[in-house]
């Protein structure tokens, strides 16, 4: 199948990017990374930059290859990661558009990898837990109902990859740290720093420059992992009472 894609280039943080166009062909059984490796191998040949962008497992599990695609982050494919999605999706002739994740707080450090390292700093902000440590329990010693523990699970399984904060207008983070927040807070080895975390949480999100959730549902929508806004509403619930605690 061929193809023409459209990347964006930018050599550094400070200099002035902008689309360019390849032509390429790829194979309908490659995945969308190894159809930039292809084209990375083409310009390596013909004595060109490589395009840079962000890749690890390519197993959608790390959330690494953070990639706009036709205007969705991660592509056209719900519940997917990048590396997840396979070209045969795609039409012989299409044209493919591949950006970075953006946003304010997402600085482009080269092409497209962005510098997402404001969401580790929310994650640090939150601290630990305060338990004993030594040996394990015994896994009934602390009940915890199918119910809590099902939304701690659906929560835990955010790998900030940033495309909530992609996809949402205002470049909001908070389905990422309420996602963060919940997975400890629901836990009962998470709950009784449950309002500190949640404020420190919050206070570094704002610090970091995102922006502020208004309710679009872009953020659910895109997510490779789709965690749902109830988060943010438990977020939302956890701040206020410990503002007023």
């Amino acid at each position: 199948m061929k193809l023409t894609l459209k990347i964006w280039r930018q050599n550094n943080p400070s200099a002035k990017g902008g689309f360019e166009k390849y032509n390429i062909e790829a194979n309908e059984h490659m995945s969308f990374l190894e159809m930039l490796d292809v084209l990375n191998e083409q310009l390596v040949s013909e004595r060109k930059e490589p395009v840079s962008f962000e890749h690890d497992c390519r197993e959608g599990i790390c959330g690494t290859c953070s990639l706009v695609i036709n205007g969705r982050p991660h592509g056209l494919l719900q519940g997917t990661t990048t590396c997840q999605l396979h070209m045969r999706f795609f039409k012989d002739g299409d044209t493919i558009v591949i950006e970075p994740f953006r946003a304010r707080a997402f600085p482009v450090i080269k092409d497209l990898v962005v510098d997402r390292a404001p969401l580790d700093r929310i994650v640090q902000a939150g601290g630990y837990i305060s338990v004993n440590t030594g040996n394990a329990q015994d896994g009934n010693a602390i009940p915890v109902s199918k119910e809590i523990s099902s939304k701690a699970f659906d929560a835990a399984a955010c790998i900030g990859c940033g495309a909530c904060v992609a996809a949402c207008p205002n470049g909001a983070a908070m389905l990422f740290t309420s996602a963060k927040i919940s997975h400890l807070g629901l836990l009962p080895q998470g709950e009784p720093e449950k309002d500190r975390r949640t404020m420190r949480m919050v206070a570094q999100m704002d610090k970091e420059g995102f922006g502020s959730c208004s309710n679009i549902g872009a953020c659910e929508v895109e997510c490779p992992k789709e965690i749902k806004m109830t988060n943010i509403a438990r977020m939302n619930r956890y701040y206020y009472s410990a503002s007023f605690s």
